[in-house]
């Protein structure tokens, strides 16, 4: 499987999972879930756009600064609800949030996550 299946399929299972725990009321686990889910969309897009997937989270937040703002603006809002999440109790609307973004930046970035 090449770099582009594994990420998308590990989109999948984050988008799949995330929802199941927002389902479940398990709202840290499912921001956990969607954050990894907007990270690998990212790592997808960036891969597709640049050649190559970012290190970790300070090249990704980097190169989607200073060349996919739009993208930027959404994983530096989510970023401090994704770290919230390590050692607060997070409610049902922070993971809808999160749930959304996703939504958006799969159409943003208009990569298909659907079998």
């Amino acid at each position: 499987m090449n770099e582009e299946s594994l990420l998308l399929e590990n989109i999948k299972e984050f988008v799949k999972e995330g929802k199941e725990a927002r389902l479940n009321k398990a709202y840290n686990s499912a921001v956990t879930l969607f954050f990894k889910a907007l990270a690998v969309l990212c790592d997808l897009y960036i891969l597709k756009k640049e050649g190559f997937i970012p290190k970790n989270h300070t090249e990704r937040f980097e190169i989607l600064k200073s060349k996919y703002s739009e993208i930027y603006k959404i994983m530096n809002k989510d970023f401090p609800v994704y770290q919230q999440s390590y050692r607060l109790k997070i409610n049902k609307e922070y993971a809808e949030v999160l749930e959304k973004d996703v939504e958006k930046l799969i159409e943003n970035t208009k990569i298909n996550i659907s079998d």
